[in-house]
Parts: structure tokens; C-alpha cells; sequence
């Protein structure tokens, strides 16, 4: 008897504390009238600050996004760059409210960092980048390489997972920051660098002679990069979540930054409940009902978030590939707003 009272009052504390996490995070947006996201510390196409202060990248957008939904101003956000060792602890301590930075959905994560991986806004895998003069078209010529990477990354354990499973030599250097490697790499320190191709597309730009470098053809793993909330906190991640599935929703029916205000004429139902013309979805989350509506107006849908910062339009020019549209052949699905 006295083991199952224990275990009913165990369950009812959980039960209590999960129900005052709910809106924890919610309503400590609100009230300070500000969003704090954790993100890069400088990363080109995801989050990098210009010679102002003013960030930029596709990361950035999805930060803005968030305080647009919830506060109706993409504008108040506080931006806090993170290296990698740093990132997890600021999210679970608190001192950011959401993290947005070019991570990698992975169980260990997931499972026990004390985190909820949401919305997975870029679908990546790690390559390697090495001097054009080596004449390595392969990274199955990399054997016996020196290869810069950074530490507390998922890109180290598959460096060491890519050599074991081909039986081949690695001499490994590793550093603390992205900038630190990056320099490394450029100065001759190693043979090849490795993080995600996304990174390394990145990072080539700011070579002291970008033409000079080439990525490897090769693909070694799965890295979907997320937007992570605390545990516990159950109504924050899904309003993070449906962000990113109204960005995308708003792709898929052609609702766009430049129409958006035009659209909200449509007779279609389904853009009519997005837009919150008809239904109080946001109410569900919490928010404005118009909380799309500002997204779009304020900073776009997943498209053109995508083409600004990494795609056709930026200096990357990275193809869609596995983050185009579900209806074009990639892997970016919207759940219906309905």
C-alpha cells in the first residue's frame, strides 16, 4: 500500500510540474516583450553578424519568425551566439529560450540532454572539403589524411565511423570553435576539413582563395538540423514547430511575403484557415490568430527564407535538394492548419 501511495504521488508531482512547464516559456516571452534564441556563433547563410551587428542567415529568419508569431514583431529578438560546447547548456539553463543553430537531431540528443529536437528547417549530411592541387576526387582517396574538425560535434564520431568502416588511416585535429578549425584548415594545418556540406559551402567563402578549395562528391551521413526547446515545456516546441510547418504550408499554397495581403481575399478554406481568416488556430497555441500572417508579411515563407539566405538568390547558391517541398520531390512536409 504504501509503495503504490508513493508511486501515485510520484506521478502527481510530474504530472504537476510538466502542466507549470507548459507555458513557462510563453508567458516568460511575453512579459519581457522580447524572444532570446540561441544561434551561431557565425556561420555563412545561417547565422552571421555583418560589421553593424545585424544578423543574417537562414537560422536568423527562423528566430524572427518565432517572435513574429508570438509577439507580432520579428524585430524583438535578442540574438546569443553559442559555440558547440556551450549551446545545450545555455538552452537547459535557460539563459536562451530556444536554440536555432545548425544542429543535428540525433538520439543520444534527443534522449538525454534534457532537450526536444522540433522542427528539422535544413536537411544536411557532412562531406569534406580538401585543396583543389591534391587532385583527390574522392574522399575514399583520403586515406592516411590529417582532417580539421571541431570538437563536441556529431561530425567527429562520423569522421571516425567514415575511416573504420572503409579501413583506412586518419590523423585527426581537432578544435574547439568553427573559426578555429576554419583558420586551421586554411593555413595548411591539415589535409581535408569535414563538418556538414551546408557548413562547408559555408566556410569556403571565407577562404583567403575559395577557388582553390573543392568539395568532395561524397555524402557520409544524416544530419537534420533542428530547432531545440527545453523538456518539459510542451506548448513552447509546439509553437516552434508549427512555425516552421506554417512556413512551409504557406510555400506549398503560394502564400509569399509580397502577397501575403492580397491572399487573405482567397476563397480557398485552407488558406483561409492559415491566415486566420476562418478558425482560431492560434488561439490553440496560445497566440495571435494571425500569427502566420505576420510570419509571412514579416519574414516570409519557407521558400523564400531559404532563397535569400542559402539558395539561387545568396553567395552560397546551394541547391533545395532534400529541402524542397514534399510536392517537388524533397523531404519538407507541412502538417494541415485545420
Amino acid at each position: 500500500m504504501k509503495h503504490l501511495f508513493a508511486v501515485i504521488t510520484t506521478c502527481l508531482a510530474w504530472a504537476f510540474a510538466a502542466s507549470g512547464a507548459d507555458a513557462q516559456t510563453l508567458n516568460q516571452v511575453k512579459q519581457r516583450g522580447q524572444l532570446i534564441c540561441g544561434t551561431n556563433t557565425g556561420l555563412a547563410g545561417f547565422a552571421l553578424p555583418d560589421a553593424q551587428g545585424n544578423w543574417a542567415g537562414l537560422d536568423i529568419d527562423y528566430c524572427r519568425a518565432i517572435a513574429a508569431a508570438v509577439l507580432g514583431d520579428a524585430t524583438k529578438v535578442k540574438f546569443v551566439p553559442l559555440d558547440a560546447t556551450s549551446r545545450f547548456e545555455s538552452l537547459k539553463s535557460g539563459a536562451v529560450d530556444v536554440l536555432v543553430r545548425n544542429t543535428t537531431c540525433t538520439l543520444s540528443r534527443d534522449s538525454a540532454q534534457g532537450l526536444d529536437f522540433e522542427a528539422t528547417n535544413y536537411y544536411d549530411g557532412q562531406g569534406f572539403m580538401v585543396r583543389k592541387k591534391m587532385n583527390i576526387n574522392s574522399a575514399l582517396e583520403l586515406n592516411g589524411a590529417s582532417v580539421c574538425v571541431q570538437q563536441g560535434t556529431t561530425t567527429e564520431l562520423n569522421l571516425a565511423d567514415y575511416f573504420r568502416s572503409n579501413k583506412m588511416k586518419y590523423e585527426v585535429v581537432a578544435f574547439k570553435s568553427d573559426e578555429e578549425t576554419v583558420k586551421a584548415y586554411d593555413s595548411g594545418r591539415c589535409d581535408a576539413f569535414t563538418t556538414d556540406a551546408s557548413g562547408l559551402a559555408a566556410e569556403r567563402v571565407k577562404l583567403a582563395t575559395p577557388d582553390d578549395h573543392v568539395i568532395l562528391p561524397e555524402i557520409i551521413s544524416k544530419e537534420p538540423l533542428a530547432s531545440s526547446v527545453r523538456k518539459g515545456d510542451s506548448q513552447w516546441g509546439t509553437i516552434v514547430r508549427w512555425v516552421h510547418f506554417a512556413m512551409l504550408d504557406a510555400e506549398e499554397a503560394g502564400v509569399t511575403s509580397k502577397n501575403v495581403d492580397e491572399m487573405m481575399k482567397s476563397p480557398n478554406p485552407e488558406v483561409k484557415r492559415m491566415l486566420g481568416i476562418e478558425g482560431k488556430f492560434g488561439e490553440g497555441l496560445g497566440i495571435p490568430n494571425d500569427w502566420v500572417v505576420n510570419i509571412i508579411r514579416q519574414v516570409g515563407n519557407y521558400g523564400e527564407v531559404f532563397d535569400r539566405n542559402v539558395g539561387a538568390s545568396s553567395p552560397l547558391k546551394l541547391p533545395r535538394g532534400l529541402n524542397n517541398l514534399w510536392t517537388k520531390g524533397g523531404l519538407q512536409y507541412g502538417p494541415p492548419i485545420r
